[in-house]
């Protein structure tokens, strides 16, 4: 029958055409969740870098502050009092190895 033909035609049509519909939609879905993908890397890279930076800062800073606390050492009366605080010292004690 001719027209049940024609009919079955128009069918495959439009699902042909639904299913190039739905192609298209994933593709775009797929792109974009790519390009979203792709901006949180450039996000997290920057991040990344900003946070190594500050880890350079904070270790420069760390050496510097090492460096301090060295050479304070060699020079701090508290550490070469002949007294061994135990406890925390009482302010006369503490005095007492304070130079005058």
């Amino acid at each position: 029958d001719v027209f049940q033909s024609h009919e079955e035609d128009d069918r495959k049509v439009r699902r042909r055409e639904k299913n190039r519909v739905a192609a298209q939609r994933s593709r775009k879905k797929q792109t974009q969740k790519a390009d979203k993908l792709h901006e949180e890397y450039e996000s997290l890279e920057q991040e990344n870098t900003s946070l190594k930076r500050e880890i350079g800062k904070l270790t420069d800073e760390m050496k510097h502050l090492s460096e301090v606390l060295k050479d304070h050492e060699k020079i701090c009366p508290l550490l070469h009092c002949t007294m061994n605080f135990v406890t925390l010292p009482r302010p006369d004690a503490l005095a007492s190895c304070l130079p005058r």
